[in-house]
């Protein structure tokens, strides 16, 4: 797996960028740590940032709840559990609509741009068509974002900027991971809305889980997680409506050791919705989720993990 994702740039070390808020300063993104890895895998919160730069609210033609109907509402605080089972969790602290992590480093829409794009920037593919690539047009509501066109080069340095780092330090995370215990799984969290589009009988599942149709897990990993989840009563859904986006299918490499599963989460039951704030399912929700993995943890200790990892 190269850690390239944007043409020239690669890994670096260095802090994470930060932006301003009306709150002050803000790091981009974050990493919980456990205090010793012990578990053979890597959680990433993508979406659930709610931390506004306030540039980004002066270019904004939406008010303050508007612009929020993107967020993965409070997934990286549904997962805050995992630095405890051994694994680390990198969560964005910006929001979904100032910046996708879950789409390709330039899927870029013309429209949204003073100049003309450069050559390399992808500009047809479905999600641009949608108004979501990697700096969406719309919020969920599809309403725009903007109240004009963006420059291409201020474009560009929004991913270079903050893009390209979150990207290099999972890239790194799985790389240490895999080097550690001989494996790596990454598990990208999201929540979709309560009124995801019901599949055959009128079913509107808990959770998705999505591994790009059997291509970037082992069918004997995501068994064991849609088990777990099952047990504890959670209706479970595979691949339908949601596969896995961009880092789903890009980290997912399960015959070089590296697997990824998406995991979508129904907001429904821990959140309102139009109110923007956690209800009393959050917490047992939390609960039932590090059940289900601390379990899946010792299943793939036990079947997976390369006997040094504990050396």
């Amino acid at each position: 797996m190269t850690d390239n994702v944007a043409g020239s740039i690669g890994y670096r070390s260095d802090p994470p960028p930060s932006f301003e808020t009306a709150a002050g300063p803000c790091p981009a993104f974050e990493v919980l740590s456990p205090p010793r890895p012990t578990a053979p895998f890597v959680f990433s919160s993508p979406h659930s940032g709610r931390a506004y730069p306030l540039e980004f609210l002066q270019a904004s033609r939406l008010g303050s709840e508007a612009i929020r109907r993107s967020e993965d509402l409070f997934v990286d605080q549904l997962f805050d559990f995992v630095p405890a089972l051994g694994a680390p969790l990198l969560h964005a602290r910006f929001p979904r609509a100032f910046l996708d992590l879950n789409r390709e480093p330039f899927e870029l829409d013309p429209r949204m741009f003073a100049e003309e794009l450069p050559s390399f920037v992808n500009t047809s593919s479905v999600r641009v068509a949608g108004g979501l690539g990697t700096i969406p047009r719309i919020v969920a509501e599809r309403e725009d974002i903007y109240r004009s066109k963006l420059t291409v080069a201020e474009g560009l340095e929004r991913i270079e900027r903050y893009y390209v780092p979150y990207h290099d330090t999972l890239s790194r995370l799985l790389r240490d991971t895999q080097a550690r215990f001989g494996l790596a799984i990454l598990i990208d969290c999201h929540s979709m809305p309560s009124t995801v589009r019901t599949l055959p009988g009128g079913r509107r599942p808990d959770i998705v889980l999505g591994d790009r149709f059997g291509t970037s897990a082992s069918s004997r990993i995501v068994g064991l997680f849609a088990g777990h989840l099952a047990e504890r009563g959670y209706d479970v859904a595979l691949n339908k409506p949601y596969a896995g986006g961009y880092i789903t299918e890009r980290y997912g490499r399960p015959a070089a050791g590296l697997h990824c599963i998406q995991i979508e989460i129904n907001r429904g039951l821990y959140a309102d919705e139009r109110r923007f704030v956690p209800h009393e399912g959050l917490a047992e929700l939390r609960r039932r989720l590090s059940e289900v993995v601390a379990k899946l943890v010792m299943d793939v200790t036990i079947e997976w993990e390369r006997p040094a990892a504990a050396e």
